[in-house]
């Protein structure tokens, strides 16, 4: 398995710095999230970011000997922007900003684009799951032309309750992935998320098959594998066992006691974990 680690768990750590020290630590990859262009500008709006600041980007990942896996929390940080919105205007301006990020992507030398960013999607008053699954599949159509001539892969995630009420199960992921009806629209599944589902996560897993695009590593209490109680053994034989070829990126959400700490720690664990499958 190729692991990756998501650079906003560095703070606002020079991606230079950032990116020498994910390659230090036996890191292959770099997950990217928009807003770590510029963490202090709010709404963030990756249109402001010139397009060498881009290209100097991949420049450094690649002088580190690192590989651009994609993009992640799309809409994260943003405004005007929402995938289950009623409002046409808003999921046209929606769709745009997506084929802008697909773009970038490219521009990186990544591949995967993975569409959480819960506070741009969940359920606005008064509608319905079906409406919003209606208006998310119109947005999404509106950006996967770009995704299929830049070939880069949107990875739908779905995220337990905690994170919001739209998209709660790899099942839903999976209807909705079908509904855009794309190679280079796909599923994202992360182990937090699938924490809360009520199934084990290897039959998850493999009842997800042919439309895994890309994998998050990280447990319920948001550190990295290894720093609680999953075990990702299972998980890991899963991914195995259906030949899973892409990415295991680590992806947390609590910083201690440090961001070099939770990496060291997190790609220790599975080494370990893959060295005894």
């Amino acid at each position: 398995m190729r692991f990756a680690i998501c650079n906003e768990t560095f703070g606002e750590r020079s991606f230079a710095d950032t990116f020498s020290t994910i390659r230090k630590l036996g890191y292959t990859g770099v997950e990217i999230a928009p807003f770590t262009f510029a963490p202090r500008d709010e709404p963030f709006d990756i249109r402001r970011i010139p397009a060498e600041r881009i290209v100097e980007t991949r420049t450094m990942a690649e002088d580190a000997g690192l590989e651009v896996v994609g993009l992640h929390w799309l809409l994260a940080k943003t405004e005007g922007f929402y995938l289950t919105s009623p409002d046409p205007t808003v999921r046209r301006h929606t769709a745009e900003y997506l084929r802008v990020l697909t773009e970038v992507c490219a521009s990186l030398g990544g591949k995967i684009m993975v569409l959480g960013s819960p506070k741009q999607r969940n359920l606005l008053p008064g509608l319905s799951h079906d409406d919003a699954e209606a208006y998310a599949v119109e947005v999404l159509h509106g950006a996967i032309h770009t995704c299929t001539e830049l070939d880069v892969t949107l990875a739908i995630e779905p995220l337990g309750p905690g994170e919001g009420d739209f998209l709660l199960t790899a099942a839903a992921g999976i209807q909705l992935v079908k509904k855009i009806g794309s190679a280079h629209c796909k599923l994202h599944l992360d182990v937090k998320a699938m924490s809360s589902e009520n199934k084990p996560i290897p039959d998850i897993i493999r009842e997800s098959e042919p439309w895994i695009a890309h994998f998050h590593a990280n447990d319920p209490n948001l550190l990295g594998p290894g720093m609680g109680n999953v075990d990702f053994r299972p998980i890991f034989a899963a991914l195995k066992a259906i030949k899973y070829a892409g990415w295991v990126s680590v992806e947390v959400f609590k910083y201690e006691p440090s961001a070099d700490e939770i990496a060291r720690r997190s790609i220790e664990y599975m080494q370990q974990v893959c060295a005894g499958l």
